[in-house]
């Protein structure tokens, strides 16, 4: 396989709670199944990806990585998904900005590490997807997020506030485009948590829809409550349940990642 396969994505939005997280552990599952090798990069301080993945103990910690004192070879934690593996986060992120002060390259440092790992993984054992789950905010951490991505998926919650900060965003990786990273583009936008009882939910699928076209994927995440409580026992609702309409959403948005792939790679 290649060295150029290994494909990056940012998941970003700077508004919290509208499923970055949890896109980010069953999206990574779902590629998982299908056979390729992934990485999720835990960039939030509250390190709930980790946690939703079952990792409690982080002896070496994305902060780690960023600030150069482990490599992120040495950082890749294993989880109980076959080919499914993460950088955990600790609370340590928080001081990530302040540790790095006017240091150059500080918007680089995540790129450089995505580099480092192409160049020592063997050829059986190369990761395919780096799936980053960002903090929700554009702090310096998203930054080397959207610096070192090829790609941006943006998880949206269907409500009444849907659009707003949607501009701010794309505004933000239409700067990141011409300043840190020319190579980037927007992947799709997810909805998510959407509730077929209400009509609030229907009219956000069509308002988003109607302004962003075919960037929006077909799939629809449901507000489901079996994805609500995989975290907690932590595991991905892959493997907490299955049959249940989250984890088929989540296969089916897998699915659309790979055949945009495709067409991207086409293009």
């Amino acid at each position: 396989m290649s060295r150029t396969t290994m494909r990056v994505l940012a998941l970003a939005n700077q508004k919290g709670g509208v499923g970055k997280t949890t896109t980010a552990i069953n999206l990574g599952t779902a590629l998982a199944a299908v056979g390729e090798r992934v990485l999720i990069v835990d960039l939030d301080p509250q390190g709930n990806a980790s946690t939703g993945l079952g990792i409690e103990q982080r002896v070496v910690s994305t902060f780690d990585v960023l600030t150069g004192a482990a490599s992120i070879v040495d950082a890749k934690v294993a989880t109980h998904v076959p080919r499914l593996s993460i950088v955990p986060a600790t609370i340590d992120l928080m001081s990530f900005e302040r540790e790095v002060g006017d240091a150059s390259g500080k918007h680089y440092r995540l790129r450089d590490c995505f580099a480092e790992l192409a160049a020592r993984e063997s050829d059986d054992e190369r990761t395919t997807y780096v799936l980053i789950d960002c903090p929700p905010s554009l702090n310096l951490l998203t930054l080397n997020a959207l610096a070192a991505a090829d790609a941006v998926l943006v998880p949206l919650q269907c409500e009444f506030f849907a659009l707003e900060g949607l501009a701010q965003l794309l505004s933000t990786v239409e700067e990141i485009r011409g300043r840190l990273n020319p190579k980037l583009r927007i992947h799709g936008v997810v909805l998510t948590m959407y509730d077929q009882r209400t009509s609030l939910s229907d009219q956000v699928v069509e308002d988003v829809r109607a302004v962003l076209g075919e960037k929006v994927y077909t799939t629809v995440i449901p507000r489901n409550v079996r994805v609500a409580e995989s975290p907690s026992h932590g595991k991905p609702v892959l493997l907490y349940d299955y049959k249940c309409t989250g984890s088929q959403a989540y296969i089916q948005l897998a699915s659309e990642v790979i055949e945009r792939e495709r067409r991207i790679k086409a293009a």
